[in-house]
């Protein structure tokens, strides 16, 4: 996974993890929160989803909780987690808006 934390430039999918996990999900659940929320657009595979959950765990930016649903395993977003989705959302709204003023509309 290519994320920088410095810069706050974060892979797409990164981003939609981050965000899956501000409620408590096992793999599965958030495998379905991304497709759902992409209307099908990106759809993971579960050698990807637990991959970038494993580097996640690693940077401790997400972290196991709970208990488990039979066999699943759930995870939750940490503070250092949520830092990083919002310096992620800020880094999008301000290329968002230098986009507009380049190619017009509205943000």
């Amino acid at each position: 996974m290519r994320d920088n934390a410095k810069s706050g430039a974060l892979t797409e999918v990164t981003f939609y993890i981050l965000l899956s996990l501000y409620a408590p999900k096992h793999g599965y659940a958030v495998m379905q929160f991304i497709e759902e929320k992409t209307g099908g657009r990106l759809s993971l595979g579960a050698g990807t989803l637990y991959g970038a959950l494993n580097s996640l765990l690693e940077k401790k930016w997400i972290e196991p909780c709970g208990g488990r649903e039979g066999r699943k395993k759930e995870y939750r977003i940490t503070e250092r987690g949520k830092e990083i989705a919002e310096k992620e959302l800020y880094r999008l709204r301000e290329l968002a808006a230098v986009a507009a003023e380049i190619i017009g509309g509205a943000v």
